[in-house]
């Protein structure tokens, strides 16, 4: 191997954590700064605490610094499908593969960044700062400069390779975007009408269960929809994906009614007597927000790179902005290992390989939400659906659905939208050529008694 590297790390998140393991597993020294106090001591990291779908791409990280069966035993619950609650309390399960044994898992967001955390210290080469975060960088010298909460004098600590870790509102990326003597970098951000709000639906008081936790609970109701996450203490985390203002069902309504309890009652009625806190948690729990954020190259200069949300933040509609930070920790990795020294190289090719992959997980993400709010409901997508599941069961070298191959594999995203394309121009062909065939068939029965 050739000479270590000394890599700053931004953030201290899950993707940050699991990163300075990676690298420092190869012999790397790595400095993380965190501007948020040391959960260790304080309990939850902050930030969203929206439950976590966790699928093959980050159990596969996970697997790479020890702790994939750790997770799975401890924390992880599967989850095989979806059970979709009808307007009139009605329930229906449709699983998410044609394999039992394939199902995504419930994880709770602070509890893993905690389990990535202490992963991170068990190494000697990782030094862990927070209440310190970077708050620029000199993208010549490749220092950055960090100050800590209880000092007056900011730092200026000197790094071979520098990570923008830091999340959606990275400070690292927002540095990139002032260097303008770099040729400019472009990006883009972009929110949605629609926010979320967290509930809980409690264990009963026998302490079980209050619904199915085998699954993923979705309440679909066209322009707006409910989810809920089973977790590890026999409670759900449910969210509330609605649009901010507007008649009808949106959190501007939910402000202005009397009784948000009855309010709910009248979008999700076999919901609300399940959640003996809900008018408190509607009116305490704050509105979330949901951007997609995208960015015309993920590095700055020769030492400075971005991933997971500050590179491509996604909204959680296919549960995948975890797995592909993840993904993105290990492609990184790959590279570190695959050119040496040559920090400039490093992040040039990862940015040129992980790019495709962070645009095509963001538009995955946005038509999964169509689905889930919406299609989920119709007859005709359950059956296609079902056709789907049943060809690739007996043809699965040849058949694989687009949901599949996102959360059942590694496959990278923009290789699964080229996939997708390729499925909807045969599509759009298809009737043409049935009606050519047809025009043929007709034509030659015609000829015979001519």
């Amino acid at each position: 191997m050739s000479e270590p590297l000394h890599v700053v790390i931004g953030g201290a998140g899950l993707a940050g954590s699991l990163l300075a393991s990676l690298l420092a597993q190869d012999g790397h020294r790595v400095s993380i700064y965190e501007r948020r106090s040391d959960p260790r001591r304080q309990g939850f990291i902050g930030g969203r605490s929206i439950n976590l779908a966790l699928s093959s791409r980050g159990l596969e990280a996970l697997g790479q610094v020890g702790l994939r069966e750790q997770v799975m035993e401890t924390m992880a619950i599967p989850m095989r499908g979806r059970i979709i609650h009808s307007a009139q309390g009605d329930q229906s399960f449709h699983p998410y593969s044609s394999d039992p044994s394939e199902a995504i898992n419930s994880v709770s967001r602070g509890d893993l960044n905690l389990l990535l955390l202490k992963r991170a210290a068990e190494h000697e080469n990782v030094s862990l700062h927070f209440e310190e975060p970077v708050t620029d960088v000199d993208f010549d010298s490749g220092q950055v400069t960090v100050q800590h909460a209880h000092d007056d004098e900011p730092r200026r600590i000197q790094a071979d390779l520098i990570v923008g870790a830091d999340g959606a509102f990275s400070v690292i990326r927002g540095a990139m975007q002032r260097s303008a003597n770099r040729g400019g970098f472009g990006f883009s951000q972009s929110f949605i009408s629609h926010g979320y709000k967290e509930l809980v639906i409690p264990p009963t008081s026998s302490g079980d269960y209050a619904i199915d936790p085998d699954a993923l609970h979705i309440w679909p109701r066209g322009a707006s929809m409910m989810i809920a996450l089973p977790n590890t203490d026999k409670s759900f985390t449910c969210t509330l994906f609605w649009p901010r203002e507007g008649d009808g069902t949106s959190f501007e309504s939910l402000d202005a009614s009397e009784d948000p309890a009855e309010f709910i009652r009248g979008i999700y009625p076999d919901a609300v007597d399940l959640m003996p806190a809900l008018v408190d948690d509607c009116r305490e729990n704050p509105v979330g927000s949901l951007v997609t954020i995208s960015c015309d190259r993920w590095y700055c200069g020769e030492r400075a790179v971005l991933l997971g949300d500050a590179a491509h933040a996604i909204v959680p509609f296919y549960g995948q902005g975890m797995n592909a930070a993840f993904q993105d920790c290990l492609v990184l990795q790959k590279h570190i290992r695959n050119s040496g020294h040559d920090v400039g190289k490093i992040v040039r090719d990862f940015s040129r390989e992980q790019k495709p992959n962070g645009d095509a997980i963001a538009q995955l993400s946005m038509e999964n939400f169509l689905i889930m709010r919406d299609k989920v409901n119709s007859f005709r997508f359950r059956m296609i659906q079902k056709l789907e599941r049943m060809l690739h069961r007996f043809m699965p070298g040849y058949v694989q659905p687009v949901y599949n191959l996102v959360s059942f594999s590694t496959t990278p995203y923009s290789d699964i939208t080229r996939r997708q394309e390729r499925r909807r121009q045969l599509a759009r062909t298809m009737p043409l050529v049935v009606m050519a065939i047809v025009l043929l068939i007709v034509g030659f029965l015609g000829g015979l008694f001519i």
